[in-house]
């Protein structure tokens, strides 16, 4: 046999192999091949390859497995335990940039399914290896390690601990300041889920110098950057009035407010969050988001969208409101209670109608003036009805029975507890009584109305328990009204005067004339 027909075979084998790691590869990408590939023992084929004397063919598996394990926690489990993981991270700090990037997806890919195999791939040693990557020349690496990271981050604070305690935010925050927009992107989404944990998770990145860096990109054109960027803030904000203010003073306002006009949703919504997070805290920084006109504008983009896009802007007027008085009152200068109530009325999913209610009673819950302000938005029918439709879910029902009891307890506007009269349950029917027994005594011309509109007929047909604060309501009502006028809109009344006229003899004299 010739030199050359020798090499041929070895040509031939290093052909199949090459072409034997590009078909799998190419068949994970369809979810269809998936069971196949699984049921042929795809992954003991796959692994010696890894291995293999041809960069190609050693990069390419490492795509398959990535692929493979990318599709369920199933094939996950299955790298792990075809103990792939080792020699992966081994290859991380001995191959070229074309490996590193597969070994670094098949990392994420494992990782990205749940804790326990996010912790098995930390256990093999991964994180030093992949912190190691951020600090390569190629782009392309630095983003596939920062992914990885990220996904290990994301699962629980113990392994966002870990990947702080390897040294990759310092890293991380460099990687935000390259030029390429997907580093950018995938860094800003790594120190997100690094920051969302806990404060001192959320301190570390700060400490890194992450704010200024991210506060330059707010108005980027790319909007999955500025998604990115402005989870990462909403994540910093939301542990404390310190993190919070540390984010304002990096003067992300009034700039961030143009991102609630964003042409997409995911932007809308993190630029919504972040404000919710900051105005939790504190009046004051309520107020300096007022003062940028960030309610009004939270207002506007709850009136443009839908579902759960405008979740968060509920929340922040709700949150705003319960500070104080006069922020409460600005939301409803700023036409918020209007639009919570369109909102109310528009709305299926419960949690929205739920986060709603909760921000409306906030808003009531302080003065006659901004119960009122409620009240003419005919919004109390709607709590009533969400309280007592047995289609509601119970965190509506809740909030919706809170928000009413704190409105009532404000509300003196008597026009609009009339509607209540009629339908309302006894433990709210006692707080609408409450209002009328307060504000009858000293109003003529709201008693004429009471009576024409039907209300003492009403409150006459109540069965209050004998003692309860129900009845004692109701008697400093009747106080109010001649005793005549009560005994005629008392139930059984009419039947007692026709009892009276049966029984009514006229005297002779009549009957002669």
């Amino acid at each position: 046999m010739s030199q050359r027909q020798v090499l041929l075979v070895f040509e031939q084998y290093q052909k199949a192999r090459t072409e034997f790691v590009q078909t799998v590869a190419e068949l994970s990408t369809r979810p269809q091949n998936i069971e196949t590939l699984q049921a042929t023992g795809v992954m003991q084929l796959l692994r010696p390859l890894l291995l293999d004397v041809v960069p190609t063919v050693q990069q390419t598996a490492a795509l398959a497995l990535g692929r493979l394990a990318n599709y369920n926690d199933d094939l996950a489990e299955a790298v792990v335990k075809s103990d792939i993981l080792p020699q992966l991270v081994y290859s991380l700090a001995e191959q070229n940039r074309f490996y590193k990037k597969a070994a670094a997806f098949v990392l994420r890919a494992v990782a990205k399914h749940s804790p326990q195999l996010a912790q098995t791939v930390v256990d093999c040693g991964a994180l030093d290896a992949l912190v190691i990557c951020l600090e390569e020349f190629d782009p392309g690496v630095k983003e596939a390690a920062a992914w990885a990271l990220g996904y290990i981050a994301r699962h629980n604070d113990e392994l966002a601990q870990a990947v702080v305690d390897a040294g990759a935010v310092p890293l991380l925050v460099l990687c935000i300041q390259e030029p390429e927009l997907s580093l950018k992107r995938i860094a800003a989404s790594a120190l997100s889920d690094i920051c969302k944990h806990s404060p001192e998770l959320a301190q570390t990145v700060v400490d890194a110098g992450a704010i200024a860096h991210l506060a330059q990109m707010i108005l980027n054109p790319d909007s999955k950057l500025k998604r990115q960027v402005l989870s990462a803030f909403a994540q910093i904000s939301k542990h404390s009035v310190e993190l919070a203010e540390l984010v304002v003073e990096a003067e992300i306002f009034p700039a961030v407010l143009t991102c609630l006009k964003d042409s997409h949703e995911v932007v809308i919504k993190n630029t919504a969050t972040l404000i919710r997070e900051i105005a939790k805290h504190t009046p004051e920084l309520c107020q300096l988001i007022m003062n940028a006109g960030g309610v009004a504008a939270v207002v506007d983009y709850i009136g443009d969208t839908k579902g759960n896009v405008r979740l968060p802007g509920i929340m922040m007027l709700g949150y705003v409101a319960a500070h104080s008085e006069t922020l409460a009152m600005a939301v409803i200068v700023s036409k918020g209670v209007n639009q919570l109530a369109i909102i109310l009325s528009d709305e299926q999913e419960d949690h929205i109608k739920a986060a709603t209610v909760w921000a409306l009673g906030q808003i009531g819950r302080h003065t006659p003036e901004h119960a009122k302000a409620i009240a003419v938005s005919n919004v109390l029918p709607k709590l009533l009805q969400s309280y007592i439709s047995p289609d509601s879910s119970e965190d509506l029902q809740t909030k919706s029975k809170k928000a009413l009891k704190n409105i009532l307890q404000k509300c003196v506007y008597l026009p609009a507890l009339e509607p209540l009269l009629q339908e309302a349950p006894p433990n709210i029917l006692k707080h609408v009584v409450a209002q009328y027994s307060k504000v009858l005594p000293n109003d003529p011309s709201a008693r004429r109305m009471f009576v024409t509109s039907g209300g003492l007929k009403k409150i006459q047909e109540i069965r209050a328990e004998p003692g309860s604060a129900l009845q004692e309501h109701i008697q400093e009502i009747n106080k109010c009204f001649p005793e005549e006028i009560v005994r005629y809109y008392s139930p059984g009344y009419s039947e007692a005067l026709l009892q009276r006229v049966e029984g009514f003899k006229p005297s002779t004299e009549m009957q002669t004339s």
